[in-house]
Parts: C-alpha cells; structure tokens; sequence
C-alpha cells in the first residue's frame, strides 16, 4: 500500500516539499544563529567601541615608555568590579603583550596581530572586527584598542577582549535560554505551516491530474471514454489541454475500435459471400460434368449441347468473380497505377452504350444517351474509366425492371466533365445507401444478382483519378450514379 501510494505523483511532491522545507529550516537556522552572533557582537562592540580610550585618557598607563602599575592595577579592580568579562591588555607598539589582567598561566599568546588594530582604529570598516585573543590563539575575539600616546608619540595599545570565557559562557547559556527556544519553535512552526499549506495546494492543484488519471485507467480497462470536465475555452491551462487532448484521442481510438469491428463483421460477411458465390458456380460446374461424364453415350446431341453451354456460364461466372477479387485486391493495395492521358471522353461513353445495347433489349430495357455536342477531352485512364463505365451500366441494367429506361449524360463544366447514369429500377433504401460501395453488398430489396463488386471496383478506380463517385437514390423510383474528370486544357 505504501509503496504504491508512494509511487503517485502528489506523494512524490510530498517528499521533495518536505525535504526542501527540512533543508530551508536547517539552513535558516544556522542562518539565525549565525547572523544572531555577529549581530550581537556587533552590539557589544558598537556599544563599547570607546572603552579603551575613556581608560587610556583616565589612567596614566605608561610613564617613559614603563608600565605604570599602580595605575594599571587599579584600571584591572575597577574593570573586575564593573565588568568582570572584559579582559584587558597592555600592548608596546609593536603588539607584545606588556600586562594583563587574566590569571597568571593563562595566557597562551604572546604578540597581538596588529592589523585588526589598525582596522578597527581607522574607522572604515564595517563592525564587528575580530582581533586575537591571546588566551586562545586559535579564536578571535570582539575587541576595543586605543592607543597609549605621550606627547604625541606612541607609548603602545589598550587592548580589551570584550567576549572573554566568561561571557562565551554566559553567551553559550543564552542559546539554550527560553527565548531562543521559543524564536526556534516558532520558525519550525512557520516552516511546517507553510509546508501544509503548500501541500494543500498541490493536492488541489493535482486532483484534476488525478481525476485525468483515474479517466485514462477507467478507460484502460474499459475502453469507455468517461466523461470529466475541464475547460474547452482558450483560457484553460495546460491540464485542461491535456484532458481535451485525451479526451479527443479516446473518442477517436473508440471509432477506431468501432470500425474495427465493423470492418472484422464485413470481413467475416466477405468470406462467408466469397465461399457461397465460388461454391455456387463451382457446385453447378461440377455438377453438369459430372452428368456429362457418367451420362457419356446417354445423352442426345441437344442435351450435351446444352450441358456444356450451361457449365461454361458457371465457367464465365466464376471466372469473372475470381478476376474482380483481383482486380479489387490490387486497386485496394495501390498496386495499379493509372496511365493518364487526355482522351474523348463522348467517343469512349458511345462506345460502351452500343456495346450495352444488345443487353439492354434482351432485358427489354430502353438505353437513353443525352450527350452534349463536341465536349472538351478529359483526362484519366481510358481503360479504368472504361471499366467504371461497365460497372456501371451493367448495374443499372440488372436491377432496371423490364419496360424501364437507363440515361447515360454527359454534362460539361468549366474544370470537369462530369457523367451520370440514371436508371428507373427499384432504387435503394436510406438505411443501405452508406454501404453500396462495400465489397459483396447488395441490397436486400435487389437481391444479389451480380459478384457484388462492381460499385467497389467503380469507387476505387475514380478514387485513383482524386475524384469521388456519388449516389442518389429513390425506393421504387430508381438511382443516380455519378462521378467527374478533370478537363484537358489544350495550350497553343
């Protein structure tokens, strides 16, 4: 449970914002402790920057160049009894430790670094200045100097630790004093306010992320798209773009599925009307050589005759069905390449009226041409434009009813020519319009009397021109087909 709470994007903020918060409050600690001690030393040195000179301009401290003890003697009592942290000492010019008021054996350093002296006596640099502090030559200490002159002339320095063990003692107790304590408390209670604070807002911030996550999961597992809101506006921010992002996706990968599903029903539908269309024939094939062949000498010579005309229709038909699969095949996987060229498009649609004609009077059906006089040349493949045109006209022809009429017209435009043919059969229902252009599709209302496809032929050959191929259609009144080519211009 842990390890997976763990692994959410919210608890990782958690644990980074908590680290973050526990270093911040480290360092600000130190920060405070640290500008807490300069800022009281600071203090205490503004504040007793003078000592030393109200001491040299009080006492006499050196009388020709010689320590003047009794005066020293009684600045140390006085100093013990006022202020018993300060350490003084007396320095020659050259920073030797003359006298001092510590106890004897405690002082570890003979000779005062000058150069804290002379920045501190120059009055340009920023307090504290830290100088030696002899009983502990590797510390420094917060000091005051002023310098023992005698007729102008330098005599040594005063030298006074302002932060003796006394007072780092006192100091040290400080720290652990309630009022640090409380300053302590009181920032850790800041920081770990602002830390919750800011967790909230992360949590706030990131439930919309969450909920987009729970979306993806439910649909994940479901493959439903749920529905979650976020703004469609210009105004939403990048999670409402990527919500609408997902959301696009999940609806377009649901119509993916759908069609998936439908094209594995066509597919499973094509199978089952390829098996019954090759069995067909095939089984009738078979059926009359066998007759033939076991009736062999039994038979008269207008049976046989017969026979033999009927198993070469079921020959034609079914190899007429094998070379459509084929052709469709190829047309489907962009195998056949047109061979455009300009060409008469009038000429090319006379011919196959005429070759459609005989047909046409065997179903006792009147073939109409309405063609424009002298229509400009298109461009396109004679041949797979031939084939369109069959296709066409056969169909028309097989589901026009005896007595009815087949139109061919050929309407010219500016950039196109465009070409229709009408017929006044039983026409196509609403509700199977979208699927005419399927492989294998007939309408129930007309009945499979072809391979079924044809239309698909048709649709695929003038999707190779970048055309489209339409359809009309009234039940019982007939239907539309129609398509266009683009018209050759001549340049002179």
């Amino acid at each position: 449970m842990l390890s997976t709470l763990f692994h959410t994007l919210y608890a990782r903020i958690a644990v980074v914002l908590a680290v973050i918060f526990v270093v911040i409050g480290v360092f600000f600690i130190q920060v405070m402790v640290v500008f807490s001690e300069r800022h009281q030393q600071e203090v205490t040195q503004r504040l007793n920057r003078d000592l030393a000179t109200h001491i040299v301009e009080d006492r006499l401290l050196l009388k020709s160049q010689k320590i003047n003890r009794e005066a020293l003697a009684d600045v140390f009592d006085m100093m013990m009894t006022i202020n018993p942290t300060l350490e003084i000492y007396l320095l020659d010019p050259k920073g030797k430790i003359l006298a001092y008021s510590a106890p004897p054996g405690k002082v570890h350093k003979k000779q005062i670094d000058l150069d804290p002296i002379d920045k501190f006596l120059s009055e340009e640099k920023a307090l504290p200045i830290l100088g030696n502090d002899p009983r502990h030559p590797d510390d420094s200490k917060i000091f005051s100097v002023s310098p023992v002159k005698t007729n102008e002339l330098l005599q040594g320095y005063l030298y006074i630790i302002l932060a003796s063990e006394q007072y780092v003692g006192v100091a040290e107790m400080l720290k652990s004093s309630y009022t640090m304590q409380l300053g302590t408390g009181v920032l850790i209670a800041g920081l770990l306010f602002v830390l919750f604070a800011a967790l909230l807002l992360f949590f706030l911030l990131t439930r919309r992320l969450r909920n987009l996550s729970n979306a993806m999961e439910s649909f994940k597992n479901s493959s439903h798209v749920p529905s979650f809101r976020y703004r469609h506006d210009d105004r939403g921010d990048e999670i409402d773009r990527l919500s609408a992002s997902f959301n696009t996706m999940a609806n377009r990968i649901t119509d993916q599925i759908d069609k998936l599903r439908q094209t594995d029903a066509l597919r499973r539908e094509l199978v089952a009307n390829v098996s019954h269309d090759l069995r067909t024939p095939l089984a009738s094939l078979q059926g009359y050589l066998e007759t033939l062949t076991l009736k062999q000498g039994e038979l008269t010579n207008e049976e046989e005759q017969n026979y033999i005309e009927i198993a070469t229709r079921h020959a034609v038909h079914l190899g007429q069905l094998v070379d459509d699969l084929f052709e469709l095949a190829k047309l489907e996987a962009n195998e056949i390449k047109p061979n455009l060229e300009p060409f008469a498009f009038q000429e090319l649609v006379q011919d196959v009226i005429q070759k459609y004609e005989l047909k046409a009077k065997q179903h006792g059906v009147q073939l109409i041409q309405s063609l424009e006089d002298d229509p400009p040349f298109v461009y396109g493949d004679v041949g797979l434009i031939e084939r369109v045109l069959d296709n066409l006209l056969d169909n028309a022809l097989r589901h026009t009813p005896r007595g009815g009429t087949v139109t061919v017209i050929l309407t010219p435009h500016a950039e196109t020519v465009s070409l229709e043919v009408v017929d006044s059969g039983c026409g196509i229902a609403p509700t199977d319009m979208p699927h005419i252009f399927e492989r294998f599709y007939a309408p129930p209302e007309a009945g499979q009397k072809g391979t079924g496809l044809g239309l698909a032929i048709a649709k695929n050959i003038i999707e190779l021109h970048g055309g489209v191929i339409r359809a009309t259609s009234k039940l019982n009144k007939g239907t539309v087909f129609s398509f266009d080519l683009p018209t050759h211009h001549v340049t002179v």
